[in-house]
């Protein structure tokens, strides 16, 4: 996989997670993914159309979406609930824009959109058809553990 069309995302999501949320990050070793099973607790799913196919995901674990919306409103979360899914939700639209952004800057034309939440660890991942492999990019932050997956037809 061509890693100028995978650092848009890693690029994006960083950002936004500084941004909103003061969270730092440290990578860890990418992998091919064997499943499109969910590596966290808590998933935002977008599709990426145009000249470019594919899907990709931003995962959390609990723990680091906790803390990431915690940080976020400036109050205490203590469990995944409706305000939770919905900050999933307004993150992934916020990467989905960065990474549209930083994809047009390479002369391609994409669109990025969130499509929806995924709830719960070892849930399916409908990544696109046609894709041969599933890039997963894990990263320790101050919050918590969170996997970027890009997949490309």
């Amino acid at each position: 996989m061509d890693a100028t069309l995978v650092n848009p995302f890693i690029e994006g999501t960083l950002h936004i997670l500084d941004t909103t949320a003061f969270v730092k990050v440290k990578p860890e070793t990418p992998f091919l993914k064997k499943s499109r099973n969910s590596l966290g607790d808590i998933s935002g799913y977008l599709e990426i159309s145009g000249d470019l196919t594919g899907s990709a995901a931003v995962s959390f674990s609990e723990k680091s979406i906790l803390g990431i919306v915690s940080a976020m409103f400036g109050e205490d979360m203590t469990q995944i609930n409706d305000e939770i899914k919905d900050a999933v939700g307004e993150i992934s639209n916020m990467v989905a824009g960065q990474v549209t952004t930083k994809i047009a800057e390479l002369n391609k034309k994409v669109k990025v959109k969130f499509k929806e939440i995924i709830m719960g660890q070892d849930k399916l991942i409908p990544h696109i058809d046609g894709a041969k492999y599933v890039l997963a990019l894990p990263f320790r932050t101050t919050k918590g553990k969170v996997v970027i997956e890009v997949s490309y037809r």
